[in-house]
């Protein structure tokens, strides 16, 4: 994809189901396609038209126009359900209608319970995503029917994600701070054509020569590149994503992504303290 300036922004140029859950009725803003188990669906209202005040504070980008019949899609964020994040049904909840963004990706690690039990609480469509544990690095799921466990070998989880009819996303890769896939491993998933997109910026990566790398590599391979805020606290969310045109499914999805443009800075402030209650949660097995 073309690089693209922005201001303070790095630019470049959906279960259940298909991996898609349905957003909820929000008040009307401007009309968007929910796709789900039926291409034909329904037309609902989702997102904002406008971020918040305060969302565009922490991230600049979010007040740049979208152009007509794109969306913005993170890729890659975190509830309380990955065990790493705090992040509660509620301040997502409100999160995601500060930043605005149409489409976000739930990856939570080694687990979907979230997605598919917050896919009627949000004001955007979300995907159903996993970002599963292996002995070699991290591998995202996206548009996933069911979860997949930790601790398998790549190659398995590479082919229950396709399986499933999901894509096969590379997390943060050459990020040694971020578990990423050892390289001979991506290297060798990729030769085995198991691998349909890979991160390109992912906004808790400090080094920006590392995200570049992400971008060097996908170019240099034919996979889509896609962007993420990693999101492990609400106030994360719209530091990353990539603006693309709007799609139906993971073919158009994925065709989509490859004509879309990353936006995004790095951000990985830490959580603010307020007072709260963060539910319990069984683990998934």
């Amino acid at each position: 994809p073309a690089h693209v300036g922005g201001r303070n922004a790095d630019r470049e140029v959906l279960g259940h189901g298909e991996g898609l859950v349905h957003a909820r009725d929000v008040t009307p803003t401007r009309p968007c396609r929910v796709p789900g188990c039926d291409p034909a669906g329904p037309w609902r209202t989702v997102s904002a038209v406008h971020p918040s005040p305060e969302a565009v504070a922490r991230h600049p980008h979010l007040a740049d126009p979208l152009p007509e019949g794109w969306v913005r899609v993170d890729l890659h964020s975190h509830t309380m359900y990955s065990g790493d994040s705090t992040t509660t049904p509620d301040e997502l909840e409100e999160a995601v209608l500060h930043s605005a963004i149409d489409v976000l990706c739930i990856t939570d690690h080694n687990a979907t319970r979230g997605a598919t039990e917050l896919g009627d609480r949000l004001a955007c469509r979300l995907i159903v995503g996993e970002e599963v544990k292996t002995h070699a690095g991290e591998i995202i799921g996206l548009f996933l029917t069911e979860r997949i466990p930790g601790g398998l070998q790549p190659v398995e989880v590479c082919e229950r994600i396709r399986a499933q009819g999901g894509i096969v996303y590379i997390p943060h890769p050459f990020d040694p701070m971020r578990n990423c896939l050892q390289e001979r491993v991506l290297v060798d998933l990729v030769d085995r054509g198991l691998v349909d997109a890979i991160e390109g910026r992912n906004a808790k990566t400090s080094l920006e020569h590392l995200n570049q790398r992400g971008r060097d590599f996908g170019a240099e391979h034919g996979l889509a590149v896609g962007a993420g805020s990693d999101a492990h606290v609400a106030e994360a969310l719209g530091a990353a994503y990539v603006e693309m045109p709007d799609f139906d499914g993971p073919t158009s999805f994925l065709d989509g992504l490859r004509r879309g443009r990353i936006v995004g800075h790095h951000f990985d402030a830490p959580r603010r303290w307020r007072p709260r209650i963060i539910p319990s949660i069984p683990s998934e097995t």
